[in-house]
């Protein structure tokens, strides 16, 4: 039996609320625009400050005390980050 999990990262025993609010929307954004895409991790950043879902395909869907959602590009040779309203933009990013 394949069992595959998906830790969440940078949470303690629990979520606050601005961080649940962010979480459910980044999973909304995730089921209406990428959930063919497989989660390479979930998690909070502490030093951001942003809730996040992180794809394997380079995109990470985020969201800063449970504000709409941000897609996310990090180009990894210069260590710039590009945030974009909607998940098309981020897409033709990487295609650049």
């Amino acid at each position: 039996m394949n069992n595959n999990y998906i830790t969440i990262y940078g949470f303690n025993d629990s979520i606050a609320y601005c961080e649940a609010i962010g979480l459910s929307n980044c999973l909304k954004a995730y089921a209406s625009n990428a959930s063919s895409e497989s989660i390479e991790s979930i998690g909070f950043n502490p030093n951001s400050g942003y809730v996040y879902i992180a794809l394997e395909n380079g995109i990470q869907i985020c969201s800063m005390l449970g504000r709409e959602v941000e897609f996310l590009v990090t180009d990894f040779d210069s260590g710039v980050e590009y945030f974009y309203e909607n998940y098309e933009e981020a897409e033709n990013y990487k295609l650049i």
